[in-house]
């Protein structure tokens, strides 16, 4: 059975470990060809291998999404490799979560680069190779914390960024037959949101257990979940989806 994404090249940032890890893996199952760039050269190599030895067609780099030699670089390997770059997932994210009267420069620089710089690195390369082809899916990560979260002033505001970066890009690639559009995650059982309840304290599973009590579905996210969003904006048909940015969190966001 054909997949959805025969044909296509995806270049998912961040792709090693999981939403992006799920995504990539999504993907390369739905018949795309997969490059995906981490910093964690030990989980890039591991992701890599696995995809391998499934038979999926991959490229896996370290590169750094805040270093705009390494992001032009390493698109132009992926398009020498698999002649396109058809869909972009803005993945690649950290955290330095801290009340405002204790975050650092370090913490608000580091988070504003990684989301805000990097993908704009990344989306400023991949269009270029999207508008010869007239044709492209740009994805970006948002988050729920876009609409304001206790101690997150910097992930919270680079959140909200992006939501304004994807309205923008909508518009002004749409002319290209490319689409930009953001899915917003709520609490989803990621290595991230481990290092959370690292930081306040608490046990993973009791933190997993009070979150999932106040989600309407009643269960956490999972990363698939996050993909699934991902995979139908990227969908060929899904064109007339522009600009969009899509809560998935088991229940309604105001």
């Amino acid at each position: 059975m054909a997949g959805r994404f025969d044909g296509r090249a995806a270049f998912i940032t961040g792709g090693s470990r999981g939403i992006g890890k799920s995504i990539v893996e999504l993907f390369a199952e739905e018949g795309a060809k997969v490059a995906f760039i981490d910093l964690n050269e030990e989980a890039l190599k591991a992701t890599a291998n696995e995809l391998k030895e499934k038979g999926f067609e991959v490229f896996a780099k370290a590169a750094d999404v805040t270093d705009r030699e390494q992001v032009e670089g390493t698109m132009e390997e992926v398009v020498n490799t698999f002649g396109s770059i058809d869909i972009l997932v803005n993945n690649a994210g950290v955290i330095r979560d801290n009340l405002l009267f204790k975050m650092t420069d370090s913490d608000w620089d580091t988070v504003m680069n990684v989301h805000l710089k990097g993908s704009f690195y990344c989306a400023r390369a991949a269009q270029k190779y999207m508008v010869e082809k007239k044709y492209g899916r740009i994805v970006n990560i948002s988050s729920t914390s876009a609409l304001g979260n206790r101690g997150q002033a910097n992930y919270a505001t680079a959140k909200a960024g992006i939501q304004g970066f994807t309205k923008t890009l909508a518009i002004e690639l749409g002319k290209f037959g490319i689409t930009v559009n953001a899915v917003a995650p709520g609490f989803i059982e990621t290595d991230m949101t481990k290092e959370t309840a690292r930081r306040i304290g608490v046990p993973f599973e009791q933190f997993v257990s009070a979150r999932a009590a106040n989600i309407p579905v009643g269960r956490s996210g999972k990363p698939f979940d996050i993909a699934n969003a991902v995979a139908f904006f990227a969908d060929e048909r899904s064109s007339f989806v522009n600009g969009q940015v899509l809560y998935v969190t088991g229940g309604p966001k105001n």
